[in-house]
């Protein structure tokens, strides 16, 4: 059975009275405008929020690659000083080296009673191998054609050679291991008298000859072979190298000898050219 249920005109007026009344109560009393206040409040703090998180990520972004190009900068100039702190250490090193071979020069130049005069080597003649050694001193220096040349390398003198042509300002040396150089030359042990001559590159052993061979037993390996000074070309008593082998051969009266340049010329840079016809004034003695 339906049940109906029946208004009365005086009841529906009431009871819409009664709404509107509690609707009018609500926005009089503001609950409805202090909720949309709050709402609006959250969306736009959440928006300001999200908008300052992206603002701040993409400047610390650029703050960081800012950064990264400064420290590359920083990298380079740091480089770049320790490439020239190196290079000034070398320099320093070859610098050191190179006052260590001039004092070493000048000290023993002024052990010479000859007048003499240190000079550079700047050139090696190429056709035969470094026969033929070029000096930066020539005719306007003192230098003439004939006088001898010697050298000091790592404390030790030795003979180079001779002056064989001269220019205003250059000269050549014909080194002791060219086949067109000879020098009356000693034993020192023994004091026997030869003669040594080259074999045209400075790798091959000198050749000392006419050393009789009935004093092979008095020769050692090492023996040093030094300048006779008997033919007036060069300084008595130079060391030019030591002996490296002994043979004794039956066809020959002769003992034949190796000899190993006491200068090693791939190495030589610097040489003192001697004037034996004239004093040195700065002669010091021995």
């Amino acid at each position: 059975m339906a049940v109906k249920f029946k208004f009365k005109l005086s009841e529906f007026v009431f009871l819409l009275m009664l709404i509107f009344s509690g609707v009018n109560l609500s926005f009089s009393s503001g609950g409805f405008v202090v909720n949309f206040q709050q709402l609006g409040f959250t969306v736009l703090s959440s928006l300001q929020s999200g908008v300052n998180y992206v603002v701040s990520g993409i400047t610390e972004t650029f703050s960081a690659v800012k950064e990264l190009q400064n420290l590359k900068k920083e990298n380079l100039v740091l480089t770049q000083k320790l490439k020239n702190y190196e290079l000034l250490q070398r320099s320093n090193v070859e610098i050191k080296k190179e006052n260590e071979r001039l004092r070493e020069q000048l000290n023993f130049a002024a052990t010479l009673e000859q007048k003499n005069y240190p000079a550079q080597i700047i050139g090696r003649n190429p056709d035969s191998f470094f026969s033929g050694i070029t000096i930066n001193k020539g005719s306007t220096h003192g230098i003439k054609k004939g006088m001898p040349v010697v050298a000091v390398q790592n404390g030790i003198t030795g003979l180079v050679g001779k002056v064989i042509t001269v220019g205003a300002a250059t000269s050549i040396i014909m080194p002791v291991y060219d086949s067109k150089c000879s020098v009356s030359c000693r034993i020192q042990n023994t004091r026997d008298l030869g003669l040594l001559s080259g074999n045209g590159n400075f790798d091959s052993p000198l050749s000392l000859r006419y050393i009789k061979k009935r004093v092979a037993e008095e020769l050692n390996e090492g023996d040093i072979i030094i300048t006779s000074g008997e033919t007036q070309n060069y300084i008595k008593d130079i060391p030019v190298g030591r002996i490296s082998k002994i043979k004794v051969l039956d066809y020959d009266s002769s003992l034949e000898i190796e000899v190993i340049p006491i200068i090693d010329f791939s190495r030589l840079e610097t040489v003192i050219v001697t004037d034996l016809k004239q004093v040195n004034e700065n002669y010091s003695g021995k």
